[in-house]
């Protein structure tokens, strides 16, 4: 099973490090988030000691959970943060993240949103387009800003073994730089007096199963800038993999960095790594309202659904589920659905599964990532509590309280 350290099952009931959840759900309701900062910052010391042989720095990608008790824990462990919004940067800043290590990445940053992050300080812009560059050239030289670092993101038109829906370093992706623009651009680098051109980007894809492209992607991102001894920086992006099944073979963090290592010895190196540090560090607590039978299918029907966890709609992401008191009954195939209007509201096929009663838990493993951070009020329905286990592993707090009915009219007007 998709367990570790933390998410485990003590006398056949599921826990959060030394918390169980029935005692977590007893306060919090259903459809509830759960994390563990004790693995979150393991996983993150992994990912340090991984690459330790190399001069690098990590930037925890905000967007795969960007819950401030997360970052907090975060930045206080020694990350920075890659941010992808404005929002995220404002996000960051509340968790006392300096400004300095702060990463603005994005295809389509806003003028407003590159005036924020230059009034703010922060300290690199990933660069995707010609045009980005002139607008935060004239922006710093408004505010007489000077040396804003910009890494440029290279699309290497490398195709990753990924899902196609998260590769994003291939020739037909609106990501990143070709490298003739690339060029183009440390040609002229004198036309843009404000920025400082220190370093190269590039993230081939999301939950990368193998090293071989990665290692092909930075070798022609080396070669790409090897004329221009200002380019110091190479930022490797994120990527690395977590398993979601109990089968799933995947490289280590090691493999990556003993493929890597060789090529980036004198390079300062930032890492952006997100899913890696809390996915697996996170599960969604829903309960069970109906059971039936229909056609060939006996489907369950959970207070979970599309609207809290997505990316089993979005790309038929796969996530375990388990009953949170496991039981030796026979196990039988269901199909666990939520009570959302729409088809694609199933969270899981040929889910194994034991007799269970109305009222019963289940749990969905490995959503730390990517789960609270795209629900939505689909169907009007409030988006659920995040509730954090404090490093400790003895005591926890609700992060986030349940969203009301009332939260999700306030910005309205015509009341």
């Amino acid at each position: 099973m998709i367990f570790n350290d933390s998410i485990r099952y003590i006398d056949n009931t599921l826990y959060c490090d030394a918390v169980s959840m029935p005692e977590i759900v007893a306060q919090t309701g259903t459809p509830v988030y759960i994390y563990s900062l004790r693995r979150t910052i393991q996983n993150f010391r992994r990912i340090q000691s991984a690459f330790a042989g190399l001069n690098a720095h990590v930037r925890y990608s905000a967007k795969a959970n960007a819950n401030l008790a997360i970052l907090g824990a975060l930045v206080n462990a020694g990350a920075g943060i890659d941010a992808v919004s404005a929002g995220e940067i404002h996000r960051a800043l509340l968790a006392g993240a300096p400004p300095d290590d702060i990463v603005f990445a994005g295809v389509g940053k806003s003028p407003d949103e590159i005036r924020y992050a230059l009034e703010k300080g922060v300290g690199w812009f990933n660069v995707e387009n010609i045009l980005e560059c002139q607008h935060i050239n004239t922006i710093a030289e408004s505010l007489g800003r000077t040396g804003v670092r910009v890494a440029l993101r290279f699309n290497p038109d490398v195709v990753a073994m990924t899902h196609p829906n998260i590769a994003t370093g291939h020739g037909g992706a609106k990501f990143g730089l070709p490298a003739e623009m690339i060029g183009e651009l440390l040609s002229q680098q004198r036309s843009y007096p404000n920025l400082n051109f220190a370093g190269i980007h590039l993230h081939i894809g999301s939950q990368l199963h193998d090293t071989q492209a990665t290692q092909q992607a930075v070798r022609a991102a080396l070669n790409l800038i090897a004329p221009y001894p200002n380019m110091r920086v190479v930022n490797i992006g994120g990527g690395l993999p977590v398993a979601y099944r109990p089968d799933e073979v995947l490289p280590s963090f090691e493999d990556f960095a003993a493929t890597l290592t060789p090529l980036l010895q004198g390079y300062e190196v930032l890492l952006e790594p997100g899913r890696s540090i809390i996915a697996d560090a996170g599960l969604l607590v829903t309960s069970v309202l109906y059971e039936k039978r229909q056609g060939k299918l006996t489907f369950v029907i959970v207070d979970g659904s599309m609207t809290e966890l997505m990316r089993p709609a979005l790309y038929n992401a796969h996530h375990e589920i388990v009953a949170v008191s496991r039981r030796s009954d026979t196990m039988r195939e269901v199909t666990v659905v939520g009570p959302v209007c729409e088809t694609t509201d199933v969270l899981g096929r040929d889910v194994p599964m034991p007799y269970i009663d109305s009222g019963d838990l289940l749990a969905l493993l490995t959503t730390g990532a990517y789960g609270m951070a795209m629900s939505n009020n689909y169907n009007q329905r409030p988006r659920p509590p995040e509730v954090v286990v404090e490093e400790d592993g003895q005591t926890w707090r609700i992060a986030r309280r349940r969203e009301t009915w009332d939260d999700m009219v306030q910005a309205e007007t015509n009341l």
